[in-house]
């Protein structure tokens, strides 16, 4: 019971590792406010996860939605401990495929919607001293093929990471990334796009762990952990949860 009393925000909630970072937050302890585009999928978060989650829809892109959502987050539950920023898109695509609106969509979502609900937190986490975990990826360490601007969102999901750390060590606000490899949610599971050679992409990761893809749960894990009073000591980190992935 990590979380006893404490109230969190997880992004991203309707599926894969938001979905799982939510129950195993609420578990521990928390009232947890999810958000997603997805609504259908968000109901069935909620239901997993009883009466200790509130639901409402969110498009992380849009700054001014972002603000009313933090806030009436801190109204619903009364405080805000902890904001994990896991809401992501993905599509692979060779870079001369990928067109002026698709990449603004990945960016929008990937990295504006990270720094939008950082922003409006902080204020907030001030109060509670908490601490924020941002979702990057492996592909946020090293690049990835087909992959140019989910690669491109994650390393700058990385380089918010390390400033905001900076920026709020001394005022007592932790903040963190996890950077996982391949993992088995409905996002990875998309059909590539013609043109993709998904055996290279799959090279660097899933081969190191027999070729076995993570379970949502594993990426859960670190993320929680970071969120803990277990990791007081850790803020700027892109903590690499990838089977040594990025180790070469």
């Amino acid at each position: 019971m990590r979380f006893k009393d404490k109230a969190a925000i997880v992004t991203g909630a309707a599926s894969g590792i938001g979905r799982a970072t939510a129950v195993r937050l609420a578990k521990e302890g928390a009232k947890v406010m999810i958000a997603d585009m997805n609504e259908a999928g968000l109901a069935e978060t909620a239901a997993m996860i009883g009466s200790a989650a509130v639901a409402a829809p969110l498009d992380v892109s849009d700054f001014d939605a972002c603000n009313a959502y933090v806030a009436n987050a801190v109204k619903t539950l009364g405080r805000l401990d902890v904001l994990c920023n896991i809401a992501g898109v993905l599509r692979m695509a060779p870079i001369d495929k990928v067109d002026a609106k698709e990449w603004r969509r990945i960016m929008a979502v990937n990295i504006d919607g990270v720094f939008y609900m950082s922003r409006a937190a902080m204020p907030h986490l001030l109060e509670t001293k908490g601490n924020i975990v941002n979702l990057a990826s492996a592909a946020g360490l090293v690049g990835i093929p087909y992959n140019a601007p989910y690669s491109a969102s994650k390393h700058a999901v990385v380089g918010l990471t390390k400033s905001m750390a900076l920026e709020f060590a001394k005022r007592g606000i932790r903040v963190n990334a996890v950077c996982p490899g391949g993992v088995k949610t409905p996002m990875i599971a998309q059909a590539p796009m013609e043109g993709v050679d998904y055996e290279f992409v799959m090279l660097s990761s899933a081969h190191l762990n027999g070729g076995e893809l993570f379970d949502p749960e594993d990426i859960a894990d670190a993320v929680v952990f970071l969120a803990s009073h277990e990791a007081k000591r850790v803020s700027g980190v892109a903590f690499a949860v990838d089977g040594a992935q990025t180790a070469y």
